[in-house]
Parts: C-alpha cells; structure tokens; sequence
C-alpha cells in the first residue's frame, strides 16, 4: 500500500489525529511519509491547519501538503462559492497523489468530513479521488449512540463505489465509555463491514510529539506497524 485514503463518518470524528498516528508510526518505522489535505475549510491563510497538526504530531520528517484552502467552515464546494474561489476537481488531488508517490513511500490522504462531502458542483467527492488512485479506503468514526448508522451508509457508499475499505478506526475513546460505546466495539465492524483497526485514546490530540507516538502504536492495528488487538481492546471493557 502506497496511498491510503481516510475518511470520516462526519465532521469532528478524529480523522485528523488518526492521520497523525499513522504518520508518526509509519515514519518512525523509517517509512517516507506524506500527508495531504485537498481542501481545507474554515481557516484563514497562515491559520494552522490540519497538516500543520500532523507534523506537530508526527514530526518533521513527514511531508505535507494542502492544496486549497477556504475561510468558511462549510462543504469545500460551498465554501468555494461563497468565497468567490475555484473549486478543487478530483483529477487535480489525483495528480498530486501520484507526484507525491513517486518520492514517498506512504501518502496519507485525508478527507474534508464526511465521504460524501463534495468539492465541486459536479458532486465530485473524496470517493471519486480514491477511485482515480485506485487507492484503499479507512473509515474514521466516532464511538458513541448513532455511529452505528453513519458507519454503516459509509461502508455501503464505498461498497457500492466499488472502492476497497480496510476497516474502521474509533477516532476518538472516550475516557469514560458509555453503554452505547462498549456496545459498538462489538457492532462496528460488521456495520463497517471490515475490522476493528484501532481506537485511539481522548486527549491523545493534546500530547506532545513524544508522547503521542507510543499511544498512537498502541491504538493502531499491526497492519499500520502498531500492537492493537481488537479482541484484547474489547475484552478490557465487556463482559462475556
């Protein structure tokens, strides 16, 4: 795998710290890393932005890269109009993709919230990008009442998409979970239709870069190069 796209079920699931983790692990398994992020909404120029948190995160070493940016926090295509600025076609974040895989071995690309969200007029979403790469999808979701739903339309639009998701990340444990989240680390994979690939602690964001990286192993599946076991995870919090 040399392009891995992450999506979210919604806005404000983790996304951004997921794609952090799996920078920092990557690239201190020596990997060449980049991260790119095709729009990003709601930030003014010179505000940091989400690639700016990943190699606050990550480090240094890793690349990052965002192609356009919109001052009001909406859908890249409706910020785009409202804002006067052209919107960003998939064959544009495709060709970026591929230059950046000529000098990386791993590029992480992220999404702007949901699957679905569009960039442009045309309906052109994050999906259509990961088509154009031929790129495998991680689905991002959050770990509480109603991420059952949203997990499960995810995985049938990719599916129905025709494109390959790799399982689901809970993007942000809570510290006190609660009824519906102990539940749900039983019920998400099959609403993913994938596995269980990691859970990344709350307040994990807030860490610093030396920190953060052996939380972020733990919470990640070894398929990312991190030691989280689903069965042991769940294990820790529900009864037989």
């Amino acid at each position: 795998m040399s392009v891995l796209v992450i999506t979210g079920t919604g806005t404000e699931v983790g996304k951004t710290a997921v794609t952090a983790a799996l920078a920092a692990v990557a690239a201190a398994e020596g990997r060449r890393v980049a991260v790119l992020k095709p729009a990003q909404t709601g930030l003014l120029p010179g505000e940091p932005g989400d690639v700016d948190e990943v190699v606050r995160l990550a480090g240094p070493v890793v690349t990052a890269r965002e192609l356009v940016r919109y001052p009001e926090p909406l859908a890249p295509a409706t910020a785009a109009r409202r804002a006067g600025m052209p919107t960003l076609h998939p064959k544009d974040i495709a060709a970026e993709i591929t230059s950046l895989t000529q000098t990386h071995d791993l590029v992480l690309v992220e999404g702007a919230g949901g699957l679905l969200v569009r960039f442009d007029d045309e309906g052109s979403t994050i999906a259509d990008v990961a088509w154009a790469v031929n790129a495998p999808v991680l689905v991002v979701a959050h770990a509480g009442l109603g991420t059952l739903n949203m997990t499960a339309l995810t995985a049938e639009a990719l599916l129905r998409r025709g494109l390959e998701s790799v399982g689901v990340v809970v993007g942000n444990w809570p510290r006190d979970p609660d009824l519906a989240a102990l539940c749900n680390l039983t019920d998400l994979p099959e609403a993913a239709g994938g596995p269980l690939l990691g859970a990344l602690p709350a307040g994990a964001p807030h860490l610093s870069r030396e920190d953060f990286l052996p939380v972020a192993r733990e919470a990640l599946s070894p398929w990312f190069g991190g030691c989280f076991d689903p069965e042991n995870f769940t294990g820790r919090f529900v009864s037989p």
